[in-house]
């Protein structure tokens, strides 16, 4: 997987202990953040409400499949997009009855 250089705020507190994290586990500040940023998500993913609102996000077309497949995990995600193409289907169809 590569990696893309991005620019965001800190508060400087949470900027120093990154630093000094950094410096007392000889890592790069830039591992620091990676593997807090890391352990956030695997946290949250976990969180039901979470899960709901990314398989809502994908049904409305905003998110992509491969997206949706890394928060929710690849089964889930086919299982989430057999649902979806199940219920497209019904709705043409339905719409095709609806014109008769």
């Amino acid at each position: 997987m590569g990696t893309t250089r991005t620019t965001f705020r800190l508060p400087e507190e949470l900027l120093e202990k990154a630093d000094i994290a950094a410096e007392i586990t000889n890592q790069k500040r830039t591992q620091i953040v990676t593997e807090a940023l890391r352990g956030y998500l695997s946290d949250i993913e976990d969180d039901e409400s979470f899960t709901e609102a990314v398989v809502e996000r994908y049904l409305d077309d905003e998110i992509g499949f491969e997206t949706m497949s890394t928060l929710v995990g690849r089964q889930n995600a086919e299982s989430i997009r057999s649902s979806k193409t199940i219920l497209d289907q019904s709705d043409e169809l339905a719409d095709d009855l609806a014109s008769l």
